[in-house]
């Protein structure tokens, strides 16, 4: 549809209506921004001609039928548009003659699917039809960032290229997981983040309200589940967050909360689908009833991350127990999925229980695996006798067992070509992708010396956007069975909201355009493209995201004359780097980073990255070339003694507010600082925090203890490997007892010409006991 040929009268009288209803149609004004719209949509035809201006004051009406609903999408858009570009649109009148904005919905409109809309720019202004009002309501969202385009600015009029989109998803399950379980957010910002998810056209929450560290929903018939179920002791940093170690971490979600939060969420067409993850990950449940578990004793709610041996006894009480609750989650939650989990259930205990093996034999079965599948089928069967279908992990068929027919998989092991995901469609199982290596993200983002806390492996946003959704090796046929799209946000190591904002974000718009745009729009450099304005956009909703993608790094090696050698370069290889040696903020004016640089020692170089519009990608980093360049190393730049990627750990926050972030390899407390400077070097000033074990059996086949010569330990420090040449011993003692960083100092024996040498430094001692962490080597002449 184009309407480029329409007669130079016509454009008269349309124009005199546009500009009265806040639109102006001006073929003579300069070309508009080109659509940066992220996800991608289906099918765009822009018309090469013509642009609608919108104004503030301009009208927005609604027509067709669910004239209600579709009023308050009208009116939620209007709210969005706002506050995030300051053009205040009202609602039309029945005096209203020329709306600029139209929503409309008709059940016969030529429309792909009920989620499905066409957008119309044109001499009429702007039309969005779609069937139902979720297609209305995604067509806003897209509207919405069609008005705040490249370059736009708070207040002004916005012009949009005339055009048609018909758009609809690729997938029906778009979804993110919220781990509530481990750390507890508020309803509050579980909305906000409900918010959030709605604008990338994501339509399922998938909320872990049950685990091992803490039971979170209200279940009338069993309050203990809550009462005790639902604290912990205040372990490690949790402290900070309730003020004290003596008083413990606690939260849950009442019925009146979680009914608010399912309403909420389905006005914006967001389902909420709960987890209840049985057999494992229910220390908390079996804390609060302990004759849910083997042994019959009371464990604590569990204050470790990792895998816990607390299994649910699987014995008909507990069924009848599960049923009940679950009697209560179908009150609560309309969604059509509950999720049973069925991940990560560690048998120690079921393995060494008589009563547990004799059921096994008694029905007939062979391993354990097979009575976990035995039990998920009993969960599954009374989910689907109530009109619900069962979602669960693919752990089992990991394991070579199988899942209840009809259970919806949610595949998290990734590796192998999708392996998994395929054996899943091959059993008959609907399947969601939500694989562990690309769409975890809660794992870090990437290896900058500022990055954010997280579990390795790095998962980089261009790993994310590059997903495989459909297994290799998959049919055609056999491809329909994959429903969707999720990634995961895991807790352990996100206390706060700001932290979980911070690992969704911009990761979520890599998972939006894998869950709704075509195949064939997959192009990672059409993203970034598209990344500048949607970055605009989360700061102009108050979103804190990660610049991680963006952000100039250093690579900084010796040259002549005591000079250094500097190589700029970001993650996603996107932007105009530009910097200055001046200590001063990088500008779009500032020069421009074109090859390596060649710096004089008491240097400090600043770097920031900039779209072509000038918009700031990321924030400026700052780079002191002086001897400490050459005689120092954060743990970020220290390699781990097991070559495997480290993880990422919160510190405890200083007197001055800030909190030091350590790359740790848990359970080998060991670095390595490969070709390390050393004529010359006297003295060395170690920088450490000793971080309490929270980490379960996550480490334990892996931990390397080491022989210490003194109750509190040492670091020592090493030549050419771990073995080698000893060259500095730092006792531990004055660190242990000590909140926060403590500076160890000692003398070198350095051999006299040592010149480059591999290090080595270690902590003696088990780690279990206390995990060291290393903030900073520094060595001195």
């Amino acid at each position: 549809m184009s309407h480029v040929t329409t007669s130079k009268l016509f454009r008269r009288m349309a124009g005199v209506w546009l500009a009265a209803a806040g639109v102006a149609a001006a073929s003579t004004a300069p070309a508009p921004p080109a659509w940066s719209l992220v996800p991608q949509p289906a099918r765009m035809s822009p018309s090469g001609s013509g642009t609608v201006r919108v104004a503030d004051g301009a009208t927005v009406a609604v027509r067709g039928t669910d004239l209600r609903q579709v009023q308050s999408i009208a009116r939620r858009f209007a709210q969005l548009l706002a506050g995030t570009s300051g053009l205040h649109l009202h609602m039309a009148t029945a005096a209203t003659r020329h709306p600029a904005i139209t929503f409309e919905v008709d059940p016969h409109a030529d429309v792909a699917g009920d989620a499905g809309y066409r957008l119309v720019v044109g001499d009429q202004g702007i039309h969005v039809i779609a069937r139902t009002p979720r297609g209305a309501f995604y067509g806003g969202v897209t509207l919405w960032q069609l008005l705040t385009p490249p370059g736009w600015a708070h207040g002004t009029p916005v012009g949009v290229a005339e055009g048609v989109i018909d758009d609809y998803p690729r997938f029906a399950w778009r979804a993110l997981l919220l781990d509530s379980g481990r750390h507890y957010q508020s309803t509050a910002d579980i909305k906000k983040l409900i918010d959030w998810m709605s604008l990338n056209k994501l339509n399922v929450l998938l909320w872990h309200v049950t685990e091992d560290q803490g039971w979170r929903l209200d279940i009338p018939e069993f309050p203990e589940l809550t009462h005790t179920g639902a604290c912990r002791k205040a372990a490690g940093l949790d402290a900070e967050l309730t003020g004290s170690a003596d008083k413990p971490y606690c939260g849950f979600y009442t019925r009146a909360e979680a009914r608010d939060i399912v309403r909420y969420a389905a006005e914006r067409f967001v389902d909420v689908v709960p987890e209840i993850d049985l057999p494992g990950h229910s220390q908390a449940a079996i804390a609060a009833y302990p004759w849910l578990g083997v042994t019959g004793q009371r464990p604590p709610v569990w204050t470790d991350w990792g895998v816990s041996p607390w299994l649910l006894k699987p014995d008909e009480k507990t069924l009848r127990f599960v049923d009940e609750v679950l009697d209560e989650v179908m009150r609560l939650f309309p969604s059509r999925y509950i999720s049973i989990g069925g991940d990560e259930a560690d048998k120690q205990q079921w393995n060494a229980s008589p009563q547990v093996s004799a059921q096994m034999h008694a029905l007939g079965l062979t391993n354990m695996d097979q009575l976990q599948g035995w039990f998920t089928g009993q969960v599954a069967d009374y989910l689907t006798r109530h009109g619900r279908t069962p979602v669960g992990w693919d752990d089992e068929l990991v394991a070579g067992a199988t899942l209840p027919a009809s259970e919806v998989v949610m595949s998290w092991h990734g590796n192998d070509n999708e392996r998994v995901a395929l054996q899943a469609i091959r059993q008959g199982h609907d399947v969601v992708m939500t694989p562990q290596e690309s769409l975890y993200f809660d794992h870090y983002q990437s290896d900058l010396p500022d990055e954010w806390q997280g579990p390795p492996p790095v998962t980089t946003l261009r790993q994310a956007y590059d997903t495989v959704v459909i297994p290799n090796g998959a049919s055609e046929t056999e491809a329909t069975r994959i429903i969707g799209v999720q990634a995961g946000l895991w807790t352990e190591q996100m206390p706060t909201f700001a932290h979980d904002r911070h690992a969704v974000f911009p990761r979520i718009a890599a998972l939006s355009e894998l869950g709704w745009s075509p195949a064939s729009a997959h192009d990672w450099n059409g993203f970034l493209q598209r990344m500048p304005a949607e970055l605009a956009r989360y700061r102009a909703l108050g979103i804190g995201y990660a610049d991680s993608a963006f952000a100039p790094a250093f690579l900084v090696t010796a040259a002549a004359n005591g000079a250094f050698r500097v190589e700029l370069s970001n993650q996603a290889g996107f932007g105009t780097i530009r910097y200055s040696t001046d200590g001063s903020v990088p500008t779009i004016r500032s020069t421009q980073y074109v090859q390596p640089l060649t710096l004089p020692d008491k240097t400090t170089l600043r770097a920031a990255a900039f779209a072509a519009d000038g918009f700031e990608l990321a924030a400026a980093r700052t780079q002191v070339l002086d001897d400490t360049t050459r005689l120092s190393r954060d743990s970020s730049a220290l390699a781990t003694c097991s070559h495997h990627p480290g993880s990422r750990l919160d510190g405890s926050r200083s007197t001055q507010g800030s909190r030091p972030i350590y790359m740790v390899d848990i359970g080998n407390a060991c670095w390595l600082w490969p070709q390390a400077p050393l004529d010359g070097i006297k003295h060395a000033v170690l920088t450490v925090e000793r971080v309490t074990w929270r980490f379960g059996d996550v480490a334990d086949k892996d931990t390397v203890v080491r022989s210490k010569t003194s109750a509190a330990g040492e670091l020592e420090i090493h030549a050419d490997s771990c073995t080698g040449p000893l060259l500095a011993t730092l006792p531990l003692a004055p660190a242990v007892q000590a909140q926060g960083q403590t500076r160890l100092n000692a003398n070198v024996a350095v051999p006299v010409g040592a010149g480059i040498r591999d290090l080595c430094v270690f902590a003696t001692g088990d780690p279990r006991d206390g995990q060291w962490a290393l903030a900073r080597m520094a060595f001195s002449k």
